[in-house]
């Protein structure tokens, strides 16, 4: 176990430094990973991709907190979408956990590779915003947000790289929709993490360490080391070549994703 929380605390850096470098959700990175390192640990079964999923989830908790909480300061969040998206995002988180829990891990595994490789091409080509629309009304943002929470507990994300581009296309300004993805991390997160805990509570073959779905080793090395590094790499993304450095980084995005789908054939 001591093994597991070192290998974590190295990656937390590495995985920190690119979520403030790139301004990417830790899911994209986080979620391969422990999947991986669960899988080298002699976990290759149906729990593996799940408890990838759950473990990337309750890592955002923290993170969510302070992003939500500096957005907070700068004036950004506008708490009444916030609330409007959550109403949904709740009952959204919730299903989504319930239907991961009920579907193979392949299927979970192949879904998640799907989503990393439209990350891995809008990393690529860098996909601007299309036409604006009209601004959402309350019930369309709590519709919107039980859909986002839906596919953010599936896949183990904060749900950035899609709240960002929806609110954008209606009439909410970039610097906001940042600041009110970033405030949503946090009911997606928490929500999802007890779901997960409560689903997995019972299930038998979990590693030493783990509650529920969610392995805590890996959980506390990546918040211990993440939280350190973010800022660095926010601090390095005004002084280097972020459209370029986005290009070579979706290279390794899709290498991973090439990993998954092998690994499902």
């Amino acid at each position: 176990m001591l093994e597991i929380l070192v290998v974590c605390l190295a990656f937390g850096c590495f995985s920190g430094v690119l979520a403030g470098l790139f301004g990417i959700g830790g899911g994209v990175v986080l979620v391969p990973f422990f999947l991986f390192l669960l899988e080298s640990r002699g976990i290759v079964n149906e729990l593996s991709m799940l408890m990838a999923v759950a473990t990337s989830l309750a890592t955002m908790i923290i993170t969510s907190v302070a992003a939500t909480l500096m957005q907070h300061r700068l004036g950004a969040v506008i708490w009444q979408d916030v609330f409007n998206l959550s109403y949904g995002i709740l009952f959204g988180v919730v299903i989504g956990a319930v239907v991961a829990d009920s579907i193979s891990s392949d299927t979970l595994r192949f879904i998640f590779a799907l989503y990393m490789l439209y990350v891995a091409i809008e990393m690529a080509v860098s996909i601007k915003i299309g036409a604006k629309f009209k601004v959402l009304g309350a019930w369309a943002k709590a519709m919107a947000g039980a859909v986002l929470g839906f596919v953010s507990a599936v896949l183990g994300i904060g749900g950035g790289t899609l709240t960002v581009p929806l609110l954008a296309r209606h009439q909410v300004a970039m610097r906001n929709a940042v600041a009110i993805s970033s405030a949503c991390g946090l009911p997606i997160a928490l929500v999802g993490t007890i779901s997960y805990a409560i689903l997995g509570w019972q299930k038998t073959g979990l590693p030493e360490g783990s509650v529920g779905y969610i392995y805590m080793p890996a959980f506390l090395g990546i918040v211990m080391s993440s939280m350190l590094t973010a800022p660095i790499g926010a601090k390095l993304a005004s002084r280097l070549p972020t459209k370029q450095l986005k290009r070579y980084f979706s290279i390794l995005l899709f290498v991973v994703v090439g990993k998954l789908f092998w690994a499902i054939l």
